[in-house]
Protein backbone atom coordinates (compact mmCIF):
# COMPACT_ATOMS: atom_id res chain seq x y z
CA UNK A 1 0.00 0.00 0.00
CA UNK A 2 2.78 2.28 0.51
CA UNK A 3 4.52 1.65 -2.86
CA UNK A 4 0.79 2.57 -4.05
CA UNK A 5 0.39 5.74 -2.00
CA UNK A 6 3.88 6.98 -3.77
CA UNK A 7 3.04 6.10 -7.00
CA UNK A 8 -0.80 8.21 -6.56
CA UNK A 9 1.15 10.96 -5.02
CA UNK A 10 3.67 10.68 -7.96
CA UNK A 11 1.23 11.01 -10.57
CA UNK A 12 0.00 14.14 -8.94
CA UNK A 13 3.20 16.03 -8.28
CA UNK A 14 4.87 14.99 -11.79
CA UNK A 15 1.68 15.38 -14.09
CA UNK A 16 2.46 17.79 -17.11
CA UNK A 17 0.94 18.66 -20.27
CA UNK A 18 3.38 19.12 -23.30
CA UNK A 19 2.98 21.37 -26.16
CA UNK A 20 5.03 22.45 -28.57
CA UNK A 21 4.89 24.89 -31.96
CA UNK A 22 6.74 26.74 -34.05
CA UNK A 23 6.14 30.46 -35.15
CA UNK A 24 8.65 32.52 -36.71
CA UNK A 25 8.22 35.65 -34.10
CA UNK A 26 8.11 33.76 -31.27
CA UNK A 27 10.41 34.99 -28.21
CA UNK A 28 10.12 31.89 -26.02
CA UNK A 29 11.91 28.41 -26.33
CA UNK A 30 9.63 26.11 -28.91
CA UNK A 31 10.53 22.88 -26.70
CA UNK A 32 9.32 21.94 -23.56
CA UNK A 33 12.86 20.70 -21.88
CA UNK A 34 12.01 19.98 -18.37
CA UNK A 35 9.52 20.08 -15.69
CA UNK A 36 9.77 23.34 -15.17
CA UNK A 37 8.53 25.63 -17.89
CA UNK A 38 8.23 29.40 -17.38
CA UNK A 39 8.32 29.18 -13.78
CA UNK A 40 5.84 26.59 -14.20
CA UNK A 41 3.80 28.14 -16.78
CA UNK A 42 2.85 25.16 -17.95
CA UNK A 43 2.40 24.94 -21.45
CA UNK A 44 4.44 26.67 -24.19
CA UNK A 45 3.76 29.90 -25.04
CA UNK A 46 5.07 29.35 -28.69
CA UNK A 47 2.35 26.90 -29.21
CA UNK A 48 0.07 28.70 -31.99
CA UNK A 49 -2.37 25.09 -33.17
CA UNK A 50 -4.54 24.23 -30.46
CA UNK A 51 -6.95 26.61 -29.08
CA UNK A 52 -10.82 26.43 -27.95
CA UNK A 53 -12.09 26.25 -31.46
CA UNK A 54 -10.24 22.92 -32.35
CA UNK A 55 -9.16 20.93 -29.32
CA UNK A 56 -12.32 19.09 -29.74
CA UNK A 57 -10.94 17.35 -32.85
CA UNK A 58 -7.45 15.97 -31.13
CA UNK A 59 -6.93 12.22 -32.66
CA UNK A 60 -4.14 9.74 -31.58
CA UNK A 61 -0.88 10.66 -33.43
CA UNK A 62 1.08 7.52 -32.21
CA UNK A 63 1.16 5.29 -29.31
CA UNK A 64 4.22 3.32 -28.11
CA UNK A 65 4.70 0.48 -25.47
CA UNK A 66 7.22 0.32 -22.89
CA UNK A 67 7.90 -2.55 -20.49
CA UNK A 68 5.78 -0.92 -17.66
CA UNK A 69 4.08 1.96 -15.92
CA UNK A 70 4.89 5.59 -17.01
CA UNK A 71 4.30 8.42 -14.61
CA UNK A 72 7.66 10.18 -15.44
CA UNK A 73 7.12 13.64 -17.53
CA UNK A 74 7.81 13.88 -21.16
CA UNK A 75 10.79 16.60 -21.97
CA UNK A 76 9.94 17.73 -25.66
CA UNK A 77 13.41 19.17 -27.53
CA UNK A 78 14.71 19.03 -31.00
CA UNK A 79 11.35 17.20 -32.29
CA UNK A 80 12.23 14.22 -30.14
CA UNK A 81 10.12 13.18 -26.82
CA UNK A 82 12.36 11.75 -23.70
CA UNK A 83 10.56 10.00 -20.73
CA UNK A 84 11.22 6.86 -18.33
CA UNK A 85 9.48 4.13 -17.69
CA UNK A 86 9.41 1.46 -14.82
CA UNK A 87 10.73 -0.76 -17.37
CA UNK A 88 14.47 0.55 -15.80
CA UNK A 89 14.95 2.58 -19.30
CA UNK A 90 15.07 6.33 -20.60
CA UNK A 91 12.87 6.25 -24.16
CA UNK A 92 13.96 8.93 -26.56
CA UNK A 93 11.11 8.81 -29.35
CA UNK A 94 10.57 10.95 -32.91
CA UNK A 95 7.68 13.35 -31.41
CA UNK A 96 6.00 13.42 -34.85
CA UNK A 97 6.19 9.75 -35.58
CA UNK A 98 6.25 7.63 -32.19
CA UNK A 99 9.63 5.71 -33.20
CA UNK A 100 12.19 4.24 -31.37
CA UNK A 101 15.16 6.69 -31.69
CA UNK A 102 17.21 4.98 -28.52
CA UNK A 103 17.10 3.89 -24.69
CA UNK A 104 19.53 3.89 -21.84
CA UNK A 105 18.58 1.44 -19.30
CA UNK A 106 19.34 2.45 -15.75
CA UNK A 107 19.64 -0.10 -13.05
CA UNK A 108 15.85 0.26 -11.38
CA UNK A 109 12.41 1.83 -12.31
CA UNK A 110 12.70 5.53 -13.59
CA UNK A 111 9.85 7.48 -12.15
CA UNK A 112 12.27 10.88 -12.38
CA UNK A 113 11.14 13.15 -15.19
CA UNK A 114 13.69 14.59 -17.61
CA UNK A 115 15.08 17.64 -18.11
CA UNK A 116 16.88 17.91 -21.47
CA UNK A 117 19.35 21.27 -21.71
CA UNK A 118 22.48 21.44 -24.16
CA UNK A 119 22.18 18.75 -25.81
CA UNK A 120 22.08 16.71 -22.55
CA UNK A 121 19.52 14.53 -20.62
CA UNK A 122 19.31 14.63 -17.49
CA UNK A 123 17.51 12.28 -15.27
CA UNK A 124 17.10 10.62 -12.28
CA UNK A 125 16.41 6.45 -10.96
CA UNK A 126 15.17 4.32 -8.43
CA UNK A 127 18.75 2.68 -8.68
CA UNK A 128 19.60 5.64 -6.70
CA UNK A 129 21.67 7.36 -9.66
CA UNK A 130 21.13 11.09 -11.07
CA UNK A 131 22.33 9.94 -15.12
CA UNK A 132 23.70 12.71 -17.71
CA UNK A 133 22.90 11.01 -21.58
CA UNK A 134 23.51 12.13 -24.91
CA UNK A 135 20.44 13.69 -26.44
CA UNK A 136 21.12 12.48 -29.74
CA UNK A 137 22.64 9.27 -28.86
CA UNK A 138 21.30 7.76 -25.43
CA UNK A 139 25.32 7.53 -24.89
CA UNK A 140 26.21 7.75 -21.21
CA UNK A 141 28.30 11.20 -20.12
CA UNK A 142 28.01 10.75 -16.59
CA UNK A 143 26.46 9.60 -13.71
CA UNK A 144 26.43 10.47 -10.12
CA UNK A 145 25.88 7.86 -7.05
CA UNK A 146 23.18 9.03 -4.19
CA UNK A 147 21.88 6.76 -1.12
CA UNK A 148 19.11 6.14 -2.35
CA UNK A 149 16.27 6.28 -4.94
CA UNK A 150 15.79 9.21 -6.95
CA UNK A 151 12.42 10.13 -7.88
CA UNK A 152 12.84 14.07 -8.08
CA UNK A 153 12.39 15.57 -11.83
CA UNK A 154 16.03 17.31 -12.05
CA UNK A 155 16.36 21.40 -12.41
CA UNK A 156 19.08 22.48 -14.82
CA UNK A 157 20.07 26.57 -14.47
CA UNK A 158 23.21 28.09 -15.13
CA UNK A 159 25.22 24.74 -15.63
CA UNK A 160 23.83 23.12 -12.44
CA UNK A 161 21.42 20.45 -12.29
CA UNK A 162 19.55 20.65 -9.15
CA UNK A 163 17.80 17.48 -7.87
CA UNK A 164 16.79 15.34 -5.06
CA UNK A 165 16.97 12.18 -3.63
CA UNK A 166 14.92 9.99 -1.25
CA UNK A 167 17.87 10.01 1.75
CA UNK A 168 16.82 13.71 2.38
CA UNK A 169 19.17 15.27 0.54
CA UNK A 170 18.90 18.11 -2.63
CA UNK A 171 21.91 18.02 -4.57
CA UNK A 172 23.73 20.45 -6.92
CA UNK A 173 25.56 19.07 -9.70
CA UNK A 174 27.91 20.08 -12.50
CA UNK A 175 26.09 20.03 -15.57
CA UNK A 176 29.08 18.86 -17.56
CA UNK A 177 30.68 16.89 -15.21
CA UNK A 178 28.26 15.29 -12.90
CA UNK A 179 30.74 16.44 -9.83
CA UNK A 180 29.39 17.03 -7.11
CA UNK A 181 29.24 21.26 -6.09
CA UNK A 182 26.72 20.91 -2.55
CA UNK A 183 24.56 19.14 -0.93
CA UNK A 184 22.06 19.99 2.04
CA UNK A 185 20.05 17.93 4.28
CA UNK A 186 16.28 18.05 4.21
CA UNK A 187 13.48 17.20 6.91
CA UNK A 188 12.51 14.44 4.73
CA UNK A 189 12.68 12.11 1.31
CA UNK A 190 12.45 14.47 -1.53
CA UNK A 191 9.97 13.47 -4.63
CA UNK A 192 8.88 16.84 -5.58
CA UNK A 193 11.07 19.26 -8.46
CA UNK A 194 13.18 21.78 -7.27
CA UNK A 195 12.49 25.39 -8.76
CA UNK A 196 15.43 27.54 -9.52
CA UNK A 197 14.65 31.54 -9.47
CA UNK A 198 16.70 34.76 -8.47
CA UNK A 199 19.77 33.10 -7.19
CA UNK A 200 17.94 30.91 -5.36
CA UNK A 201 16.25 27.01 -4.72
CA UNK A 202 12.87 26.23 -3.43
CA UNK A 203 12.27 22.54 -2.96
CA UNK A 204 9.29 21.12 -0.51
CA UNK A 205 9.24 18.12 1.86
CA UNK A 206 7.64 18.57 5.35
CA UNK A 207 8.91 22.49 5.18
CA UNK A 208 9.90 24.63 2.26
CA UNK A 209 13.40 25.25 2.13
CA UNK A 210 14.83 28.71 0.30
CA UNK A 211 18.58 27.71 -0.44
CA UNK A 212 21.74 29.68 -2.21
CA UNK A 213 21.29 28.43 -5.55
CA UNK A 214 25.77 28.46 -5.76
CA UNK A 215 26.74 27.36 -2.52
CA UNK A 216 23.76 25.57 -1.00
CA UNK A 217 23.24 27.46 2.41
CA UNK A 218 19.67 27.92 3.99
CA UNK A 219 17.82 31.10 2.72
CA UNK A 220 14.76 30.61 4.93
CA UNK A 221 12.46 27.37 5.64
CA UNK A 222 8.89 27.58 6.27
CA UNK A 223 6.51 25.29 8.20
CA UNK A 224 2.48 24.95 8.22
CA UNK A 225 2.22 21.12 9.70
CA UNK A 226 3.87 17.94 10.18
CA UNK A 227 2.20 16.70 6.70
CA UNK A 228 4.15 15.87 3.79
CA UNK A 229 4.76 17.93 0.69
CA UNK A 230 4.62 15.93 -3.00
CA UNK A 231 3.66 18.89 -4.73
CA UNK A 232 6.58 20.78 -6.69
CA UNK A 233 6.64 24.65 -5.84
CA UNK A 234 5.98 27.31 -8.34
CA UNK A 235 7.85 30.61 -8.51
CA UNK A 236 6.59 33.75 -10.57
CA UNK A 237 7.16 37.21 -9.82
CA UNK A 238 8.46 36.70 -6.40
CA UNK A 239 5.93 34.27 -4.98
CA UNK A 240 6.24 31.01 -4.12
CA UNK A 241 3.21 28.81 -4.73
CA UNK A 242 3.13 25.25 -3.17
CA UNK A 243 0.25 22.66 -2.07
CA UNK A 244 0.57 20.72 0.70
CA UNK A 245 -0.84 16.79 2.34
CA UNK A 246 -2.56 19.13 5.30
CA UNK A 247 -5.06 20.22 2.11
CA UNK A 248 -3.82 23.40 1.77
CA UNK A 249 -2.41 25.77 -1.31
CA UNK A 250 -0.13 28.33 0.29
CA UNK A 251 1.61 31.03 -1.31
CA UNK A 252 5.11 32.34 0.40
CA UNK A 253 7.33 35.16 0.01
CA UNK A 254 10.17 34.14 -2.01
CA UNK A 255 12.90 36.48 -0.08
CA UNK A 256 11.50 36.30 3.44
CA UNK A 257 9.55 33.09 3.41
CA UNK A 258 6.44 34.76 5.18
CA UNK A 259 3.07 33.17 4.13
CA UNK A 260 1.02 35.66 2.14
CA UNK A 261 -1.40 33.83 1.63
CA UNK A 262 -3.39 30.10 1.89
CA UNK A 263 -6.68 28.14 0.86
CA UNK A 264 -8.08 25.08 2.52
CA UNK A 265 -9.20 22.33 0.11
CA UNK A 266 -11.14 19.76 0.76
CA UNK A 267 -8.62 16.90 0.23
CA UNK A 268 -4.63 16.52 0.19
CA UNK A 269 -2.67 18.45 -2.84
CA UNK A 270 -0.05 16.93 -4.29
CA UNK A 271 -0.96 18.41 -7.49
CA UNK A 272 1.56 20.90 -8.43
CA UNK A 273 0.54 24.34 -8.90
CA UNK A 274 0.41 26.42 -13.00
CA UNK A 275 0.96 30.57 -12.55
CA UNK A 276 -0.14 32.01 -15.95
CA UNK A 277 -1.61 35.45 -16.60
CA UNK A 278 -2.86 36.00 -13.82
CA UNK A 279 -4.12 32.66 -12.81
CA UNK A 280 -2.79 29.87 -10.16
CA UNK A 281 -4.22 26.66 -10.76
CA UNK A 282 -3.77 23.46 -8.66
CA UNK A 283 -5.87 20.68 -8.42
CA UNK A 284 -6.45 18.40 -4.90
CA UNK A 285 -7.90 14.64 -3.75
CA UNK A 286 -10.99 16.12 -2.97
CA UNK A 287 -11.71 15.61 -6.97
CA UNK A 288 -11.34 19.18 -7.83
CA UNK A 289 -9.41 21.46 -9.84
CA UNK A 290 -8.95 24.78 -8.50
CA UNK A 291 -8.33 28.12 -10.16
CA UNK A 292 -7.55 31.15 -8.23
CA UNK A 293 -7.15 35.12 -9.40
CA UNK A 294 -7.51 38.18 -8.00
CA UNK A 295 -11.00 39.68 -6.56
Amino acid sequence: MKRISIVVSLLCACFVSVGWGQQSTCKFSPFWAEFHKQNMQRWNRCENVLNVNNVGNLGLKWSYATGGLVISSPAVANGVVYFGSFDNNVYALNASTGALLWRFTTGNSVLSSPAVANGVVYIGSSDGKVYAVNASTGALLWSYATDNQVYSPPAVANGVVYIGSLEYNLYALNASTGALLWDHITGGSVYSSPAVAKGAVYVAIYDVYALNAKHGYQLWSYSSSPSFVFSSPAVANGVVYVGSEDNNVYALNAKTGTKLWSYTTGGKVDSSPAVSNGMVYVGSFDNNVYAFGLK
